[in-house]
């Protein structure tokens, strides 16, 4: 396991500990790392060695019974879904990473755009989970992880599995679009919310699982938009998809 603190200008006190834990190459902690930059919200980042299943260790099922990532520890309080992560700081922190002062911009301003934050929180843990998502896991990783850390190594049904994941994807893709050019080029309101950031991750690593952005060009500016807000941080794989396809049977021109 590595370890890393950021601090931030909006720093808290001393006392106000907030680490996660995390993979590097986990879309769902990226989702959670990311919030935390533009946010500049002080935290330690704790990485696990995910592909030696570090995540099932027993001190850290001690901490996260699931044995997964993200996992949040603030203070006295352990959150273990990007979702629930994700809406507790935007919730907790103001958009200069300061406690006590929020909701920042990020979180829903009233009742109306709080439920429709949700609703896309949701989609992106159903819709974006079962398509893009479930397409880089079985090219990049060798299979789609069900969150019992188990995979397949059959192809047939692995080959099944990634056609499934790919209708989905572009079904997913398609909907996201629309609503994007609907508005003002963000999926709830006139601004960047949680709702994107738990969307765009999987979404813009699309490629990853061969599946293609370019019949989306809603999707690709908004996806060139969120690069482009101050504190952005990258993961691997977004510049370059076939990161983790090197040298295996699952080699392939992205298309």
């Amino acid at each position: 396991m590595s370890t890393s603190t950021t601090a931030a200008a909006g720093a808290s006190s001393a006392s106000d500990t907030l680490t996660l834990y995390s993979w590097p190459e986990s879309g769902n902690s990226y989702k959670v790392r990311l919030l935390l930059a533009f946010l500049r919200v002080p935290h330690t980042v704790r990485d696990l060695d995910f592909l030696s299943q570090e995540q099932q260790s027993d001190w850290f099922r001690c901490i996260n019974p699931k044995g997964e990532v993200p996992t949040l520890v603030h203070n006295q309080t352990t959150l273990t879904d990007s979702s629930s992560i994700l809406a507790y700081i935007a919730a907790t922190y103001d958009d200069l990473g300061r406690r006590g002062t929020g909701p920042s911009s990020y979180y829903g301003q009233d009742l109306l755009e709080q439920v429709k934050i949700i609703e896309w929180l949701a989609f992106a843990n159903g819709w974006v989970q079962h398509g893009v998502f479930t397409a880089r896991a079985i090219l990049s990783y060798g299979g789609p992880y069900n969150g019992l850390g188990q995979n397949t190594s059959d192809d047939a049904l692995l080959q099944a599995r990634l056609a499934d994941a790919k209708v989905r994807a572009h079904k997913s893709l398609a909907i996201i679009d629309a609503e994007l050019a609907k508005g003002d080029g963000w999926l709830v309101g006139y601004r960047p919310t949680i709702a994107d950031i738990s969307n765009f991750v999987y979404i813009a690593l699309a490629p990853m699982g061969d599946v293609s952005l370019q019949a989306y060009p809603s999707v690709l500016a908004w996806i060139e938009a969120i690069k482009k807000l101050p504190g952005f941080i990258p993961i691997p794989g977004l510049d370059d998809p076939l990161v983790r396809r090197r040298g295996t049977r699952f080699e392939a021109v992205t298309g």
